[in-house]
């Protein structure tokens, strides 16, 4: 970024006063309403009130990133907005109704949930991706989009324009709104993520929803000790929703704390727990990605584990993995480019899809990458030999010698329950990958509730137990597992079994409305609107990007690659008939005033998979609202 350069033409101007008027359609889901003690509501009941609808479906980091973004919001302005969550699954698992009940609590949903399994708000709010935002004002009518992160502070200023434009017209209705808390539910484990057992014997569970770790006895049920004080926070005694734990050497456990964009290391033998890794806040794009460890900002890292001299981090916000180095206290990108996907080869060119479990072998690091229902490693180049310890950029980095290969998945959209051949096998969401004795693996398949296991000998992918409840990481004490049962709040021990289960072979599909789009030419629009009070900042150079692929390849003819204007023409392939095109925007804006030398700046940013079909019917233009209303 050198020179200012003219914003483009679809990164619109702030918005004037005078706003579209677009009625905003109804609330339908036919799963029904959650935290609201059982009473349904209408747009009409809400009259008065602002409405955020929050698009999210719970398999979704940056749908999780954005409920923490609202929640300042929601609790300033408790008394003049209603944010409803509109629960829009990606998954067949995340249609099932006691699944977003279990999702509700997991992630503290502290306002009304409405759960829609067949997408029909979703459809009629002609919403495109996960998450999205949709304010509604007082008088029932739609008056700003907003798609992924980091556009709570812009809706924050919304609102309070809004409050003060009611208020005056006698519109805005203040009082108590319709959230009703779920009763509390008295178990010893909440909602468990990772689990590690510790060289005494004992087991350290990750207890998520508590923001603890907690020491169970071999039995993996007896309480020894707590280990946080319970409260969500970034204190020297609490975590916030901590999840992957891995032993270090020294005897500290490092703990991936999650939702505090942190690494935490503890001591079991004096308790105390300290900060290693990351600032607190949340890695955004054009953030450092290397450097001195508590300088660095990390983004949602779900799993750790020591590998190669190093720890390896899943950092599933960015869709990454990073190292951490305790003897240089530093941190850098191992693996991935940020762009959501799969795609294999040296370390630096990888994709990934958030994540989310980790094993490491002797001469690989398993890789559970829960969006593209994948099991992936990591291993080394051939001629890439070096001695324990020596990680990082030479021999940790992305630049390091290393290659990212698939074993199970084909990518974003197709997920299942099918065993067999390798190449047709099918996983749903895995979070969870355990190193077996064999050299075999077992796969954590949290969305199919079920423990799957891959022998790269025979390459074959069998089942080794069902009627788990979102299993999410496993372990090996002597000659069993223990299973984290996440969703029934407890571990399971299972006998590893000598045979297979067999199992009914089920294949999904992500199913979304495809877009219809002409042949030949296709004008890809963003439509970005400067938050009030902010403009597009070009002091350096373009403050916005593009990315554009499709799957197929084959789909794009011309327009592909990475670029600064948010508009683009794309010319579809002939012969293709349809695809997906995966868009990647960002753009960043900053307070419009001159007298202040240090303005505060804010990066809005989302990614979109949106199937298309070619038909001559079809329309030429693609318009994807990141922030403001498409003309």
């Amino acid at each position: 970024m050198n020179d200012a350069t003219p914003a483009p033409a679809s990164a619109t101007a702030p918005a004037p006063s005078r706003r579209a008027r677009v009625r905003a359609p109804e609330l339908i889901g036919k799963g029904g309403w959650l935290n609201t003690g059982d009473t349904s509501y209408t747009l009409a009941d809400l009259r008065g009130r602002i409405v955020i609808l929050d698009f999210w479906t719970f398999c979704c980091i940056n749908c999780l990133h954005v409920l923490d973004e609202l929640r300042e919001l929601e609790e300033k302005h408790r008394d003049t907005v209603v944010i409803i969550g509109v629960h829009s699954p990606k998954f067949v698992h995340e249609a099932e109704h006691q699944a977003v009940v279990d999702a509700v609590e997991r992630y503290e949903v502290h306002h009304p949930v409405l759960d829609d399994p067949e997408l029909a708000t979703w459809k009629q709010y002609a919403v495109r991706a996960w998450p999205t935002l949709v304010v509604v004002d007082p008088e029932g009518y739609v008056v700003a989009q907003h798609a992924g992160e980091g556009h709570a502070h812009a809706i924050a200023r919304l609102v309070e324009e809004l409050e003060a434009e009611h208020a005056a017209k006698g519109t805005l209705r203040r009082g108590d709104g319709p959230y009703v808390p779920p009763e509390p539910v008295a178990t010893d484990l909440r909602f468990p993520g990772k689990a590690l057992v510790l060289p005494g014997g004992n087991l350290l569970v990750s207890d998520s929803t508590r923001h603890q770790l907690v020491e169970l006895a071999p039995d993996g049920e007896t309480v020894v000790r707590r280990i946080g004080n319970g409260e969500r926070g970034f204190g020297p005694d609490s975590f916030s929703e901590p999840q992957g734990l891995a032993l270090l050497p020294d005897g500290r456990v490092i703990v991936a704390d999650t939702v505090n964009h942190a690494l935490r290391a503890y001591d079991p033998a004096t308790g105390a727990i300290e900060t290693v890794a990351g600032t607190g806040r949340q890695w955004m794009q054009g953030s450092p990605s290397a450097g001195p460890a508590l300088e660095v900002a990390l983004s949602s890292p779900w799993d750790v584990a020591w590998w190669a001299g190093r720890v390896w981090i899943a950092m599933a916000g960015v869709h990454q993995l990073w190292t951490y180095d305790p003897a240089t206290g530093t941190v850098e990108v191992a693996a991935g480019t940020t762009n959501e996907g799969l795609v294999d080869g040296p370390a630096a060119e990888a994709w990934f899809a958030q994540p989310s479990g980790l094993a490491a072998t002797e001469d690989r690091l398993w890789i559970a990458d829960s969006e593209t229902s994948a099991l992936r490693y990591v291993e080394r180049e051939e001629g890439e030999e070096r001695e324990e310890g020596e990680g990082g950029a030479d021999g940790g980095g992305a630049d390091g010698g290393f290659v990212i290969r698939t074993a199970v998945g084909t990518g974003l959209f197709d997920f299942g329950h099918r065993d067999g051949a390798a190449a047709q096998a099918l996983l749903q969401h895995p979070l969870g990958v355990t190193a077996l004795p064999d050299g075999s693996v077992a796969v954590s398949d949290t969305y199919n509730h079920a423990l799957r296991r891959y022998d790269p000998s025979t390459g074959e992918v069998t089942t080794l137990a069902t009627d788990l409840r979102e299993p999410s990481d496993a372990v090996l004490v002597g000659e069993d597992i223990v299973v984290v049962e996440s969703a029934r709040h407890r571990l399971t021990r299972l006998r590893l079994p000598d045979e297979a289960v067999r199992v009914e072979a089920v294949a999904h599909r992500t199913r979304r409305a495809a877009t219809d789009v002409a042949p030949g030419a296709l004008l890809l629009d963003v439509v970005f609107t400067a938050p009030g009070g902010q403009k597009l900042d070009t002091r350096y150079g373009p403050s916005t990007r593009l990315l554009v692929s499709a799957t197929p390849p084959e789909l794009l003819a011309d327009g592909g690659g990475a670029g600064t204007d948010l508009s683009r023409e794309l010319v579809l392939a002939e012969g293709v008939t349809e695809g997906v095109l995966h868009v990647s925007a960002m753009a960043a804006s900053c307070d419009d005033d001159p007298a202040n030398e240090y303005p505060a700046c804010h990066v809005h940013q989302q990614d979109w998979g949106v199937p298309v079909r070619v038909t001559e019917s079809g329309t030429s233009r693609l318009g994807l609202v990141l922030a403001g209303l498409d003309a």
